[in-house]
């Protein structure tokens, strides 16, 4: 017995009217119809139809009534979800979005360009001696400053200079012989040819006690220039053949540096202008130069220019062979709008930057909302972690240093300054 059997059941039991009973009843058997669709399906028309119809025909009907109606539920789900997601979205307003900020202004600038470069000797040479020998004497020492003219090493000559002294003997009696027949051709005592002979005779002599002089003097390394002597291994009684590389001599004050420059800056570079170098040596000390000659040619497998820049070195810190970190100044300082590079978006079609813009809207406790507004500026020079702004914004703007991907126009902000993105001139390397 189903539940509105039990109910009438009691109903009539309870001495109720039929008209009382039929409005009480009515409400259970509406939901007694809906809970029963496929017997109230079984006594229609559609269903007497249906069933008329050969079964292969019904099973066809039956699929695709199914499939549209599968297809009804899906669409209208995905069109229910994107309504309420659309709805939820709508309801709940734009994120605000955390960035850092800077507020902008005029900083002192050089302008200037860098470039790297490599330091040589104002005069450099690798010494080697003419001839061969066995070192006699070596009156100098590793690190050494010396002068032009200073004896470097001495070679053993002493059969030279014994061959030396043998022709200057020869010498001085082709003079004598020579003088005696001057005075004999004066009176006819002797014919011209025979003076001839004599003369010609005393100048070879001479000639080879130049040559014997020459080869005592190859016996004898001296300094060419003044400057600082490298490592001496030579040692006395070593022999050395001609060629061989026995010390390096080096001028190093002055000293000069060598760099290049792209071809671009042909028309801003030239002879006179004032440099300055920094090494890895000696990070804190900055040496100033100028420039000393530009080349005359761009070279075509770079498309740079080579420049040549001395640089005054009294305490000879700078050696040659160091690289070194060369600035180029351009002329005077100026004052420019600079910004950290972080805050710069570049794009093709033009770099930006987000200004943080006040709102009339007020947030929980009273303080105007801050909103993104994107804004076209054009940077130009760059120094270290900076760049500078040559148009597009005015000094007093906030504008957005990091962040800026999550933003466009309209966007409410949160400022957290409490880690700032880098914003140095001349950025060093932190020590570990």
């Amino acid at each position: 017995m189903n539940l509105i059997q039990k109910i009438r059941n009691w109903i009539q039991n309870s001495l109720l009217s039929v008209k009382t009973l039929n409005l009480i009843l009515s409400p259970f058997r509406w939901i007694g119809n809906l809970v029963r669709p496929r017997e109230r399906f079984r006594r229609t028309k559609t269903y007497a139809a249906l069933m008329q119809m050969p079964p292969l025909k019904r099973r066809m009907i039956v699929m695709l009534f199914s499939v549209f109606v599968l297809l009804g539920l899906i669409v209208g789900f995905n069109q229910l979800k994107t309504f309420m997601f659309n709805r939820f979205m709508a309801g709940m307003g734009v994120q605000p979005a955390t960035v850092t900020t800077i507020v902008v202004e005029k900083q002192e600038w050089q302008p200037k360009m860098t470039s790297v470069g490599n330091v040589r000797a104002f005069r450099g040479v690798d010494l080697s001696t003419e001839v061969g020998g066995l070192v006699a004497r070596v009156p100098i020492k590793s690190g050494m400053d010396v002068n032009e003219g200073d004896l470097l090493i001495k070679l053993n000559d002493s059969a030279d200079v014994a061959q030396l002294n043998s022709l200057k003997a020869m010498a001085d009696l082709a003079k004598v012989i020579n003088e005696r027949d001057k005075a004999q051709l004066a009176i006819q005592a002797i014919s011209k040819n025979v003076y001839d002979t004599s003369t010609a005779d005393m100048k070879a002599k001479r000639a080879q006690v130049d040559q014997q002089t020459a080869l005592v003097a190859k016996k004898n390394l001296k300094a060419p220039f003044s400057g600082r002597v490298g490592i001496v291994t030579i040692n006395p009684g070593q022999y050395v053949n001609p060629g061989d590389k026995l010390l390096t001599l080096q001028t190093i004050d002055p000293i000069y540096v060598d760099f290049t420059l792209p071809q671009s800056s042909a028309g801003i570079i030239q002879a006179g202008q004032t440099i300055e170098l920094q090494t890895d040596a000696f990070k804190d000390l900055v040496f100033l130069g100028k420039i000393t000659a530009v080349s005359p040619k761009v070279e075509l497998n770079t498309r740079n220019i080579q420049i040549e820049a001395q640089i005054s070195n009294p305490e000879k810190k700078l050696l040659p062979g160091m690289f070194a970190n060369v600035n180029i100044n351009l002329g005077d300082r100026v004052e420019l709008l600079t910004l950290p590079q972080t805050a710069v978006t570049y794009n093709p079609y033009g770099s930006t930057v987000f200004i943080a813009k006040k709102t009339d809207r007020l947030d929980k406790k009273g303080i105007p909302v801050m909103e993104a507004q994107q804004v076209f500026v054009t940077p130009g020079l760059t120094r270290g972690d900076q760049v500078a702004i040559v148009k597009g914004l005015e000094p007093g703007m906030t504008v957005i240093t990091s962040g800026q991907l999550k933003l466009k126009n309209g966007t409410p902000l949160i400022i957290n300054n409490s880690v700032l993105p880098a914003n140095l001139p001349n950025p060093k390397p932190q020590e570990q």
